[in-house]
């Protein structure tokens, strides 16, 4: 594997501090693995994040897009600067819409015949058959795929810490060399992620299954509430703002996104009918023999999946949640927070829920099981209503 042979060959740097200013303007600067310069392609969310975390790093970045604007934004911003004469990137990084990503990666492999090229489109397997077809040096071009973005997007979202802690996938290849990928690698590090190594077609088919299926799911759903009465959107809590949390996304970059990706996202759709089939049948008759066993092996199932999440997204046995009550005034979360803080305990993970017209709303917070009733005892005495 080409991982275990690189660890052979370059230290393992992973245990060095990698996270990266948050602020904008931050002057702090850490040491980065990469020389540089790197050229990001796309100055969107992504590239504009790169160039912040890089630029964090004191590394050199290039900048450039279609849109001089989207270019003098995120210089404006700090992430990097113009073009000029004779650069010669020793990383370039498309960070392009889906659909032009394979036309923007050879042209880059063209004009930079001495750099690496990686993407961050989140499908792999059609962008190297399309490099393959067209001829274009695949020696050095490795795709990537950060698990990271935002509800906005432009270069005015970026953000330098928007990769840290997120996994990072790279899309090995037999067509590049350990060493020519090392600086992919060394990418993914310098920006806090986490490096995770898989195939292309493997790449795809795992973000067909946690990213590209939940958002059409998502999407269905949330369509449902176009023609909902306002009485029932009154109603609405945190179920239904879960369930429908990204089906805010830009439908035009999904269209590109799933035309991708479409046969692994297509599989999954398939199986999830055959389990609303089954649901539906188990609904239309709830009290036939067998029924109410099989709506609740089906929901069982799901507790059974949602386990399976890892860290802090899924069902963690580590924490205990505990609810707050928090008037609805300005200030009085980051009152909450800093009461926490106070009484020594950590806040492993945060959920927060507003009724429309409430008076006040409920804070979920994780916390660790043994904290718990001190927390309790200690909220009370600063004033905190706690519910349930």
């Amino acid at each position: 594997m080409r991982r275990a042979r690189r660890e052979q060959a370059v230290p393992d740097r992973r245990d060095e501090a990698s996270a990266v200013p948050a602020e904008r303007g931050s002057t702090h600067v850490v040491e980065s693995r990469l020389t540089g310069p790197v050229r990001v392609v796309g100055v969107g969310l992504l590239g504009t994040s790169i160039g912040l975390g890089l630029r964090a790093r004191g590394v050199e970045v290039i900048l450039a897009d279609a849109s001089p604007t989207h270019v003098a934004i995120a210089v404006d911003y700090g992430a990097g600067r113009a073009p000029a004469a004779g650069d010669e990137p020793e990383l370039v990084v498309v960070c392009v819409p889906p659909d032009v990503t394979a036309d923007v990666v050879a042209a880059e492999l063209a004009a930079f015949p001495n750099a690496i090229v990686t993407d961050v489109a989140s499908v792999k397997a059609p962008i190297l058959a399309a490099l393959r077809e067209r001829g274009a040096d695949v020696s050095r071009y490795l795709g990537s795929h950060p698990m990271a973005g935002r509800e906005r997007g432009g270069p005015m979202a970026g953000r330098a810490d928007l990769f840290v802690g997120r996994p990072w996938v790279v899309a090995a290849h037999e067509d590049i060399s350990y060493r020519r990928a090392a600086i992919v690698d060394d990418l993914i590090l310098d920006l806090g992620a986490t490096l995770i190594e898989m195939t292309p077609e493997a790449q795809d088919l795992a973000v067909a299954i946690v990213s590209h299926t939940p958002q059409v799911v998502s999407s269905l759903m949330a369509r449902r509430l176009v023609d909902a009465p306002e009485s029932a959107l009154g109603l609405a809590g945190g179920g239904v703002r879960d369930v429908t949390r990204v089906a805010a996304s830009d439908p035009g970059l999904w269209v590109q996104i799933l035309g991708a990706n479409a046969p692994a996202v297509a599989e999954q759709l398939r199986a999830f009918r055959d389990d609303l089939d089954r649901f539906i049948e188990a609904l239309d008759d709830p009290a036939a023999p067998g029924a109410r066993r099989r709506i609740a092996e089906e929901l069982a199932g799901g507790n059974t999946g949602v386990e399976r999440l890892p860290g802090k997204h899924g069902v963690d046995r580590r924490f205990v949640a505990l609810t707050v009550m928090v008037d609805d005034r300005p200030g009085q979360l980051a009152r909450l927070f800093e009461d926490v803080g106070a009484a020594g305990v950590n806040i492993e993970d945060l959920r927060l829920e507003h009724s429309p017209g409430a008076q006040i709303g409920l804070a979920e917070i994780a916390i660790v099981p043994e904290a718990r009733e001190r927390l309790i005892e200690e909220l009370a005495v600063r004033g905190w209503r706690i519910a349930g």
